[in-house]
């Protein structure tokens, strides 16, 4: 074990950019490089270099079925990305009797075409000319002016529901196209001829009011969009396409993108397009720019693909939180000063969208990507926060959480420090740079921890961008049948920040704590394991809880700590590694079943070093020679995804899905047709190395 240990680190090392920072590959699915082939189309920008680069990255990511599918691995393809990916084929003039174009449109067809898509491939079909415009939902600029109180607020949107929601809504209200030329389009998709299809959105199985509501508002809307386009009575409409426009230029991130995800870096470009924006103008240049950034951009022979997101700061966390569970912080002291400078530097220290619903609290928290300071979260702030508590220069106690800010405490005072007294671990040696650094990480800590201290829900669990993001009446929505609309406290992020402030000194009965693991205890399933919101699914919620609960002083004997360790111990399969299945975010069966890999493995182990159950000692050591047999040059395959954008439920956080009506309702299978499921590709390293680690220490001494 030392010696897997000692190589993963040696790669680890050798793997970090110039700049300090660590980042892996973010792969997702398709659906990214067709939409920036249509968005190019759609921008005129008919000569651009990517074209057929973005072209050739479908291509060779095509099922041999013809379908593109959600994840590696996935039981079958999924309707939204196949179609897509044929319309940006067909954009860049493949033929449609093309093998793998007939196979493709064979595909479709047989899952019942195009009625079955789901609403933001309409609006991409509708922007190539393919979709009527009237018959997609209608999401009026108008919401930009509901008062903060009002429940459809735009701030009543999850972070990223909410920044796509603004530029397409300039698209609704708009209704722009460029459609494909005579020859390229979708008409085979069409067999019965486009008078004879139609285009309404499927109806929902037992539907409650608020479906009626909407569906009925949705064609109010649009009749009043067309009395407006006729009679050239605006009324509000261009005041609020302006307030919006200004709303999207003012969250540009530094790096040209929109929120540090696609969605609202490509709608915006759009948005603004549509609005008169030349492809010159610094905000759209920026924008288009970005997709060269080799931080963005991937190429693979002849293909470019470009990444949903990026994950700079937490990988560069997670990769210094590995190397010190391994105690080979001292080995690497060049290195380990870099990357503390640069997530040191990388701490938001500016307003952003989540002040509108908690005011008076100074900024502190860290961002998932590279310059997306309008949307810190408290996951990367939780884990940042881990791995200063390491390397505090000294054993004094952090001033008082909320001391000058007027920050309250849940179940306090205002200004109530979260803890009486800190008694930390013994530090990590400080790498050089004196009482400077020091300092720079007691202010650091200081506005991490008031920061996550105001971002509590009141329920006890933290969302991982807003507080108390939980209207789940905005799902009815018939905009919002992607993904998640909302953002509900999540059991992997609340036990990061438990897990942080119990590193960090905090008791479990100050009542901030407190109601945070009465919260887990809650969530927790019958069977002993927790739901993962953010990675996949029940291994990685499990592998999250149990050392959260260890750092705050929970009692590691408590019977339902042990209901957990028993159901990770029967999730371990014959080759001594854990596995689970994207698709067990609908198929119960798949609950902790599947592929075995190294990170879910590695989360089995760490939360089972955690418990340190005498009873678990076997399993921990197949677990570690399942890791140690499989490392390879230092490292780990795995082209398994067991990282989680959005499971596709609508609401953002578990459900029963012993529900009859689920797939139909939801309109995904174990394909996951409303999910984004992603492949970090530094989670194969660094997390095997940190249970390693751990069980050195916890195990060996």
């Amino acid at each position: 074990m030392t010696r897997a240990i000692d190589a993963a680190a040696d790669w680890l090392a050798k793997d970090q950019k110039p700049e300090g920072y660590w980042v892996g590959r973010l792969e997702s699915n398709s659906c990214m490089e067709a939409q920036w082939r249509l968005a190019l189309w759609f921008m005129h920008q008919d000569d651009h270099h990517l074209n057929a680069r973005l072209a050739q990255s479908l291509r060779d990511a095509q099922s041999a079925d013809g379908s593109w599918r959600i994840y590696y691995g996935a039981p079958a393809g999924d309707i939204n990305t196949t179609v897509e990916a044929y319309a940006a084929l067909r954009c860049e003039g493949d033929d449609p009797d093309a093998p793998h174009m007939r196979r493709a449109r064979e595909w479709i067809l047989s899952k019942g075409g195009l009625k079955n898509v789901r609403v933001f491939t309409r609006y991409w079909l509708a922007l190539i000319g393919e979709w009527p415009w009237e018959m997609t939902p209608n999401l009026p600029p108008e919401v930009i002016w509901f008062p903060n109180w009002f429940v459809f607020s735009i701030y009543n949107f999850a972070q990223w529901a909410r920044a796509t929601l603004m530029p397409i809504a300039i698209l609704s209200a708009r209704r722009p196209s460029r459609p494909l030329p005579a020859a390229r389009r979708l008409d085979e998709l069409f067999p019965e001829g486009r008078d004879r299809f139609d285009y309404e959105l499927p109806r929902k199985p037992n539907p409650d009011f608020w479906d009626g509501f909407f569906r009925g508002a949705d064609k109010i809307l649009h009749v009043a969009q067309n009395i407006g386009v006729i009679t050239g009575a605006s009324l509000f409409r261009n005041g609020a396409v302006k307030r919006v426009l200004e709303w999207i230029i003012q969250h540009q991130d530094a790096d040209g993108v929109w929120g540090g995800i696609q969605p609202p870096w490509i709608y915006s470009l759009m948005a603004l397009y549509t609005e008169g924006y030349a492809v010159d103008q610094p905000n759209l240049k920026a924008g288009i720019g970005a997709l060269d950034d080799p931080r963005w951009r991937v190429d693979v022979g002849d293909a470019t693909f470009i990444q949903a997101s990026t994950s700079p700061v937490w990988d560069t966390e997670l990769a210094l939180l590995a190397l010190d569970d391994a105690a080979l912080i001292e080995k690497y002291p060049a290195e380990v000063e870099k990357a503390l400078d640069w997530l040191l530097d990388q701490q938001v220290r500016r307003p952003g969208d989540w002040q509108v619903k908690v005011p008076n609290v100074a900024p502190g928290g860290w961002a998932f990507e590279y310059k997306n300071y309008f949307y810190p979260d408290t996951d990367d702030t939780a884990v940042a926060l881990i791995i200063l508590s390491r390397f505090r220069g000294d054993r004094s106690p952090l001033p008082r959480a909320g001391e000058g800010l007027g920050v309250r405490a849940k179940g306090g005072a205002a200004g109530e420090s979260l803890r009486d007294e800190l008694t930390p671990s013994p530090p990590a040696p400080l790498p050089q740079g004196g009482e400077g650094r020091a300092a720079r990480i007691e202010e650091a800590i200081r506005l991490g921890v008031d920061w996550l201290t105001a971002m509590q829900s009141k329920s006890g669990g933290w969302g991982a961008f807003d507080k108390d993001n939980t209207k789940q009446v905005l799902t009815k929505i018939p905009f919002c049948d992607f993904g998640e609309a909302l953002d509900p406290p999540s059991v992997d992020v609340t036990a990061h920040v438990v897990e942080a402030f119990g590193k960090l000194g905090y008791k479990k009965d100050h009542p901030a704590m407190a109601r945070a693991i009465d919260w887990l205890k809650f969530e927790q399933e019958a069977d002993g394991a927790w739901f993962g919101r953010w990675g996949v699914n029940y291994v990685y919620g499990t592998g999250a809880a149990l050392p959260a609960l260890e750092a705050i002083g929970e009692d590691m004997t408590a019977p339902y700590i042990g209901g957990a360790c028993d159901w990770l111990c029967s999730m371990q399969q014959a080759d001594g590694g854990w596995g689970e299945s994207c698709a067990s975010y609908m198929d119960a069966g798949m609950k902790g079943r599947g592929t075995t890999t190294a990170s879910q493995t590695a989360w089995a182990l760490i939360g089972l070093v955690a418990a340190n159950r005498p009873q678990d000692r076997d399993a921990i050591s197949r677990g570690l020679a399942f890791l140690i047999e499989r490392q390879k040059d230092g490292t780990w395959e795995e082209p398994e995804y067991t990282g989680a954008g959005f499971p596709g439920y609508g609401v953002g956080q578990t459900i029963k899905l012993g529900d009859p009506l689920l797939t139909e309702r939801l309109k995904q299978g174990p394909e996951l047709s409303r999910a984004f499921m992603i492949n970090y590709n530094l989670y194969r390293h660094y997390f095997p190395l940190m249970a390693m680690g751990r069980a050195r220490r916890v195990l060996v001494g």
